[in-house]
């Protein structure tokens, strides 16, 4: 960034959605809107579909190649838990941004870094970021093994549908079973 226009603020845009049927639209034009409001100029967006428990991810990998280059002061989220969802994470990001003197704010939940509230703010909601998705996983993980107890499988392991060969030549037990009224 040319050292001349140090007041003018650029900012990165970075959305991130984890599956690929979800749209970020929502989210970036929300960041839009921000930084129009505040006449922050949008150098990119940036937008991953995957995991914020993944700390390598294209388009965040590809944002921080562009802040090390020096072309945006200011990086813009809709939510926290888009950036990440680990607390250590979170932090050595806001870390890189607060030494290379990028701002980093999130619309939101009206938080801006530069100031001491908002990294008071950051830091609490990251926490919980890391918490929430701590308990999706343990909630997963429980879910699973109640369903092993009763003797069902998780969707990895579901029983094969039984073809229309093994119910025709199956025992009349088994056919009662499995076939669908139509092999009787």
């Amino acid at each position: 960034m040319n050292k001349s226009n140090k007041n003018v603020r650029i900012c990165a845009i970075y959305c991130r959605v984890s599956k690929g049927d979800q749209e970020p639209e929502h989210q970036i034009k929300a960041c839009k809107t921000f930084s129009s409001q505040q006449n922050i100029k949008v150098y990119n967006v940036y937008v991953d579909e995957t995991s914020g428990a993944k700390s390598s991810r294209p388009e965040l990998n590809h944002l921080m190649f562009d802040m090390r280059k020096g072309l945006f002061n200011t990086v813009i989220v809709w939510k926290l838990d888009r950036l990440g969802r680990s607390l250590k994470h979170l932090l050595n990001i806001v870390d890189e941004f607060e030494k290379r003197n990028i701002d980093f704010i999130c619309t939101s939940q009206n938080f801006d870094t530069s100031t001491s509230h908002g990294k008071l703010v950051f830091r609490i909601i990251g926490a919980m970021a890391e918490f929430e998705r701590e308990l999706i996983s343990e909630r997963t993980k429980e879910g699973l093994k109640n369903a092993k107890n009763v003797g069902k499988r998780g969707k990895d392991k579901r029983p094969r549908k039984k073809s229309g060969y093994y119910l025709r030549h199956a025992s009349k037990k088994v056919r009662d079973k499995y076939a669908p009224p139509f092999l009787e």
